[in-house]
């Protein structure tokens, strides 16, 4: 009984995601990323970060917390992705053009925070017309297609553009799953839901006993993806948002959007802790999805994961085993060089 009570406190105290050669794993007001420099090395940064819901009760409400979870989750990875790209120690030495020369001198260090804001406007600008846009355009074309024959979609367009945005997303996520960097990506997030899978479970947290854990989770971005995508076919067959009015549509639908974050975040909070057939149906296809967007990763990978849950609960793991482990990682040649220092 004991043992079950300690795996239930365990769900949901440790989430994560998977960052460039690594993982971040964030645990209370606390989060940590791991990273496996080109040597071999472990490099972890600690971070402390505290959501706004803790400090005010409106932020909390049902509903309410999802939109709040979800602009902080996309401020957090912005953030967690520049950490990880700083700890790659990338190759500064090829010769620059004159505009990178001129680029480095106006922005210094703030280049790169420059260039992903620019990188992050252009993919939502991309998101918006690819899975807001488009989807409402081609259900208008298949329906004027059918009138042509005198058909109509009827009641079907709201399903129709629902099916046409799931397709797009997962054709999407099959064309990028396919470039290596992101398919190594992939195994990296297959790592932090196997550790976390581990950690849940109560069992020892070591890659070779994580290697035995369900690389899909229920609480997986990919999922919460997919119940929005589910909810949003309901929430726009509701008659207040027409079909007549193409544009009209799209100013309704927009506003409409947080509450689908917000509905989503609620059901997979739910899901993550409540294992029973409604929650298994729904959390299916996202459970389906994760197939490709996570891989079967290595022990080396597993390590990262491990150490970056460890790293973010340091009052449940010993950190001089953390420690011991990032020692351990680091190339002959750095140890006899601290080796010398100290002497």
């Amino acid at each position: 009984m004991a043992k079950n009570c300690e795996k239930n406190c365990r769900l949901g105290k440790v989430g994560g995601e998977a960052v460039l050669e690594g993982v971040m794993m964030r645990c209370g007001d606390r989060y940590s990323v791991a990273s496996r420099k080109e040597d071999g090395s472990i490099t972890v940064s600690n971070h402390s970060y505290t959501s706004i819901r803790k400090k005010n009760k409106f932020f909390n409400l049902p509903i309410i917390r999802g939109i709040v979870a979800l602009v902080e989750s996309f401020k957090l990875s912005f953030k967690v992705l520049t950490i990880s790209a700083e700890a790659l120690d990338m190759d500064l030495d090829e010769p620059e053009s004159k505009f990178e020369k001129w680029l480095l001198e106006k922005f210094g260090d703030k280049l790169f925070n420059i260039i992903m804001s620019i990188a992050g406007f252009f993919g939502i600008l991309l998101a918006v017309g690819l899975f807001f846009f488009l989807p409402t355009m081609a259900t208008k074309g298949i329906d004027y297609l059918l009138g042509l024959a005198g058909l109509s979609l009827g009641w079907a367009k709201t399903l129709c553009e629902g099916v046409i945005r799931i397709a797009i997303f997962v054709c999407y996520i099959l064309l990028v799953s396919l470039m290596p960097d992101i398919r190594r990506t992939f195994e990296y997030h297959g790592a932090e839901h196997k550790s976390i899978a581990c950690y849940e479970a109560g069992d020892d947290l070591t890659p070779e006993n994580a290697k035995k854990y369900t690389r899909f989770h229920a609480r997986c971005g990919t999922s919460f993806i997919f119940v929005m995508l589910i909810l949003s076919v309901l929430v726009f067959s509701l008659p207040f948002v027409p079909w007549d009015n193409i544009w009209l549509r799209y100013a309704i639908k927009l506003p409409l959007m947080p509450l689908i974050c917000g509905l989503g975040f609620e059901f997979i909070s739910f899901a993550g802790k409540h294992d029973n057939i409604v929650t298994r149906i729904l959390s299916a296809p996202g459970l389906l999805m994760q197939r490709v967007t996570t891989r079967e990763p290595d022990l080396k990978q597993l390590e990262i994961a491990i150490v970056a849950i460890k790293s973010s609960m340091p009052e449940e793991f010993d950190q001089a085993q953390v420690d011991a482990i990032i020692e351990a990682s680091k190339p002959e040649e750095e140890k006899e060089e601290e080796e010398n220092t100290e002497e």
